[in-house]
């Protein structure tokens, strides 16, 4: 029997895992899927929020300052990408003023540092690409941007270190009470534990409503992107935010940590919970609502566009919670935005809760630290060529658009939690990210998943599952 058994290794799973992870107690991540971070957590904004809109006095206004003033030392200690960079809610219109002040006002009360309004003449000085609408905007110094893949990994690593044990390919079917705690029925078979965190993203009301009367009702909220090149990474040096009104949130437009720019996401709720699939009705809409903030953004530079879920709680709130009715069942469902900003702070309430109810002793030998891959391409030259003599596979590049050299796809497969597939490699390296999109550095990646993962060609997946790549016989063989 399993102490803590959680269902989701996405970014808020594995955040409740690594600090369940520093008390004596065995463990298990479940998660249908071939690998972390396949859910809500590897499509998103890839946003720190501030914290200034959520509602005063909310559970998410709360995590979403404490994770936001988390994220950068945790960047520190788990070696992952997090940039300070701040964000601007731009407002366009005299009339709408009052909003802006309402939301300043709004972000103080939440704890948010260092808000302020700047007016047209600064904010034309701070971002040049600025709207020639745009009157003023609310700045708040303490937004940010990073790597969701990243964060979720390394949070699932370092949960892995510390002896997190991480079921793939398990979907839970269903969840039953027993005298000792829980069993949950598995499509890998039946597991018990004595308590169960329910972080299923869109589907956490499918678990939550195996065990309570009363309901929940995640509906899957998507929103479409474009991502565009790095020769367009530097329109915009902040995080552009819409000032909500009559006409909706709009869009925002933003820089990456690895120099790209991103545009979105539209909301658009939906039926169906794997309804991953981009719109042109939805990608029209990007293309509209970004002009009313930004101008001139460089579309003509998209290398991808792809499409996202939210979990999006009909109440608008997180709930994380043991439940009553229920003991031993953990909720941390209704994690949307700011879910990302807010996952370390939620890992560390999630484990409270379930400290509370396990009583456990702490870890002593909990490791709080994680080094992430070696990254050649930002090094010096001296360094590069020093670690290619101890290294020859850091000098072969695989991945031209964004230099990713084998070393680095080597480390990423024989990591803790290491990839399985393209997708996991790419999530871990960015082989396949840049411009080409995978078109040339697939076939030689899919020989290194080949060699190291032992198996044949044919097995390699995309993403797991059926995603397979090579189907079928070569007729020049026969």
């Amino acid at each position: 029997m399993y102490d803590v058994m959680i269902i989701g290794a996405g970014v808020s799973g594995s955040a409740c895992a690594r600090e369940l992870a520093r008390y004596k107690l065995n463990i298990c991540v479940v998660e249908r899927a071939e690998d972390v971070c396949c859910g809500t957590s590897k499509a998103n904004s890839a946003i720190a929020h501030a914290g200034f809109d959520a509602d005063q006095g909310s559970l998410m206004a709360k995590l979403n300052v404490q994770g936001n003033k988390m994220m950068e030392e945790l960047s520190k200690e788990l070696d992952f990408e997090f940039i300070r960079n701040g964000s601007l809610v731009v407002c366009t219109r005299e009339e709408d003023r009052r909003n802006l002040q309402a939301l300043l006002e709004n972000g103080i009360a939440n704890g948010v540092e260092g808000l302020r309004i700047v007016e047209r003449e600064e904010l034309l000085a701070m971002e040049p690409n600025i709207s020639d609408e745009a009157v003023a905007a609310l700045y708040a110094p303490t937004g940010g941007i990073l790597c969701p893949f990243g964060l979720n990994i390394a949070l699932a690593e370092n949960a892995c270190v510390n002896g997190v044990e991480f079921k793939f390919d398990t979907e839970v079917l269903n969840i039953e009470k027993t005298d000792g705690g829980w069993k949950l029925v598995t499509s890998n078979g039946d597991y018990e534990t004595k308590v169960v965190v329910n972080a299923a993203g869109v589907y956490a009301d499918k678990f939550h409503n195996m065990v309570s009367d009363d309901k929940m009702t995640i509906v899957a909220r998507r929103g479409d992107y474009y991502l565009l090149d790095k020769t367009a990474g530097k329109h915009v040096s902040r995080t552009i935010f819409t000032l909500p009104n009559e006409f909706g949130k709009g869009v925002l437009v933003s820089p990456t940590v690895h120099g790209n720019l991103i545009v979105g996401p539209t909301a658009n709720d939906i039926d169906d919970k794997e309804g991953t699939n981009t719109t042109r009705a939805e990608l029209d809409e990007v293309t509209v609502k970004s002009a009313v903030n930004v101008k001139n953004v460089p579309l003509r530079q998209v290398i991808t566009s792809f499409a996202g879920l939210r979990a999006h709680e009909l109440g608008h709130e997180f709930h994380i919670r043991e439940l009553p009715e229920a003991p031993g069942f953990v909720d941390c469902a209704g994690i949307e935005s700011p879910g990302l900003t807010s996952s370390p702070a939620i890992g560390c309430m999630v484990a409270d809760i379930v400290a509370g109810i396990l009583k456990p002793e702490k870890n002593p030998d909990f490791v709080g630290t994680r080094k992430g891959i070696v990254r050649p391409s930002e090094m010096s030259l001296e360094e590069r060529n020093e670690l290619i003599k101890k290294e020859p596979a850091y000098g072969n590049i695989i991945c031209r658009c964004e230099m990713i050299t084998e070393g680095e796809i080597l480390d990423a497969i024989r990591r803790p939690l290491g990839a399985k597939s393209l997708d996991g490699v790419k999530r871990r390296t960015r082989a396949g990210m840049g411009r080409c999109q995978a078109g040339f550095c697939s076939p030689r990646t899919m020989e290194i998943l080949s060699r190291e993962l032992h198996i044949d060609m044919s097995q390699v997946t995309k993403s797991g599952g059926e995603s397979r790549l090579i189907v079928g016989t070569n007729k020049d063989r026969i």
